[in-house]
């Protein structure tokens, strides 16, 4: 509990408690960073469970999964900075803690639909099963980690 509230006095932290300015660039990029990420990742996974089927598979990888890594690292940096305005108060925060489980769950995802030779293989045309059950997953893992960052601010 320190380690928590000594975040909540963090240079970048009390910049964002005292300025409404600087809070409404940090979470404008923290919406900008979720846009960014939901809006590269549900094509490429709506391409994998078989919509757009004019759209050749190995067209959208490189640039969408690009997009979407760009924000998530933006989503992750400006929210654990947004996190230090409040942490002690979100860490008992019940949305909160879905948002961080969903959030692993869908990291865990992406390792296993990257590591998979089946995703290699998908990339050619040739998308078994296990890629579409990973795109599924995807599809309802994100949109819930929105979901429950919007939550937050209800509880």
């Amino acid at each position: 509990m320190e380690v928590l509230a000594a975040l909540g006095h963090w240079p970048g932290a009390v910049l964002l408690k005292q300025s409404g300015t600087a809070y409404l660039l940090v979470n404008a990029s923290h919406i900008l960073g979720i846009a960014l990420l939901i809006g590269a990742i549900l094509p490429l996974d709506l391409r994998l469970l078989g919509f757009f089927r004019s759209v050749p598979v190995n067209v959208l990888p490189p640039v969408l999964s690009r997009i979407a890594a760009c924000g998530l690292g933006l989503a992750l940096l400006t929210g654990a900075w947004l996190f230090t305005v409040r942490p002690v108060e979100y860490a008992g925060n019940a949305a909160f803690l879905w948002k961080l489980g969903l959030l692993a769950l869908a990291f865990a995802n992406i390792a296993l639909q990257h590591r998979s030779a089946a995703y290699g293989r998908a990339l050619a045309g040739d998308i078994t099963a296990a890629v579409r059950w990973r795109a599924a997953a995807s599809v309802t893992l994100w949109p819930g980690v929105l979901l429950a960052g919007r939550w937050i601010g209800f509880l």
